[in-house]
């Protein structure tokens, strides 16, 4: 006999369960990212991210769990819905509260679930409608989750009518290049000229970029970072999503797991990017430089993450959501994947319609993306 517990911190989970139930491998479904995304007020009290984290136990012992929160809007999700909120309201349907499971403020594709196993599966679709009934959640949303995550909730999901939802993102493959020059190798003249002028342009402006990775990182480079991840924020009026202390806890917890590059002209840092490690990937989360400095945000978030991912032998590299400008940088478009389920049939209905013909544009517009890319024809 199985039954789902709700808990309101991962903390009340604890470290060492949660790594038995969710492994160690995945750096954002790691118990200290999402650990210190709570303990830093990033997440819970005063936001609008409320854990309500899954465990399924049987015979009083966890054997799965799912990172889930309760939301009052759809901030930081980076899988837009609002126009989903607004057809609910105009046809008098309440959409918030909603369920959602993902990385919060980290759109990048990882596990979402302990287990592939089809009964825990689908023990834990039943946990989350059960919450949704306590909570008066319209729905829930799965936002970035693997293929393995998506097969394995897809093949028992039967009556639980999961809403298949398609996006592209850009992302940069290792084809066991040996160095940066290797993979401009791969490209045709005009492209590759152009990268290189960028890099040049950098070089000539006076930059200088350095990176520090695990033991070479410091409490004062975290420190520095952050004042040029606020800029961007502060240029839009806005607050930033993650606080110092989340950077502060993130060093603390995972130092090896992070590798930062600083800019800097005349011996003066002028920009920072600060990227996180897989065993297999790079994932660049955030940055923040001076404007006045032309192609720095190239350099610093694409070039340099290239650079490294070759050196350490990752074999991808995810640079970050949006930008049509990292295709021609060689990074390819991907689809990329969320589920949902809503409970109120009439707004299920619509939005499936919706999602079948939205899938057939990003598929098209994949498929149109791929022709631009920078490479050789074979």
């Amino acid at each position: 006999m199985s039954h789902s517990k709700i808990h309101t911190t991962i903390d009340s989970i604890g470290n060492q369960r949660w790594e038995q139930l969710c492994g160690t491998k995945d750096c954002f479904l790691n118990y200290d990212y999402l650990a210190a995304l709570e303990s830093s007020g990033c997440v819970g009290n005063n936001t609008n991210w409320h854990p309500h984290h899954l465990v399924l136990s049987e015979q009083n012992e966890p054997v799965a769990a799912m990172p889930m929160y309760l939301k009052n809007d759809s901030y930081g999700e980076f899988v837009f819905d609002w126009g989903w909120a607004q057809a609910a309201q105009s046809a008098g349907i309440p959409y918030y509260p909603k369920l959602v499971s993902s990385i919060p403020y980290t759109p990048v594709t990882g596990p979402r679930m302990t287990s592939g196993d089809p009964h825990l599966c689908r023990q834990l679709l039943e946990g989350v409608v059960a919450t949704a009934e306590t909570t008066e959640a319209s729905s829930w949303h799965l936002l970035f989750p693997n293929k393995e995550t998506v097969d394995s909730l897809m093949s028992i999901a039967g009556n639980f009518r999961l809403l298949t939802r398609n996006d592209c993102h850009f992302v940069w493959f290792n084809r066991d290049y040996a160095s940066f020059d290797d993979f401009l190798a791969g490209m045709n003249s005009r492209k590759r000229k152009s990268i290189r002028r960028e890099r040049r342009k950098v070089a000539e402006q006076g930059v200088i970029l350095n990176r520090y990775a695990g033991s070479a990182l410091s409490p004062q480079l975290m420190m520095l970072f952050y004042e040029f991840y606020q800029i961007p924020y502060q240029r839009r009026g806005r607050s930033p999503y993650l606080n110092l202390e989340f950077f502060q806890q993130l060093f603390e917890r995972m130092q090896d797991r992070l590798m930062l590059v600083v800019a800097t002209r005349e011996h003066q840092p002028v920009g920072a990017a600060l990227f996180v490690c897989g065993d297999n990937s790079l994932s660049g989360r955030w940055w923040g430089g001076l404007p006045s400095i032309d192609c720095l945000h190239f350099e610093a978030c694409y070039y340099q993450g290239i650079e490294y991912a070759i050196e350490k032998g990752f074999s991808r590299f995810d640079p970050g959501i949006q930008g049509e400008h990292k295709l021609l940088r060689g990074f390819e478009p991907e689809i990329t994947h969320s589920l949902h389920w809503i409970k109120d049939p009439r707004l299920s209905d619509a939005v499936e319609k919706w999602l079948a013909e939205e899938r057939k544009h990003v598929g098209l517009y994949q498929q149109q993306a791929r022709q631009h890319l920078p490479y050789k024809q074979p």
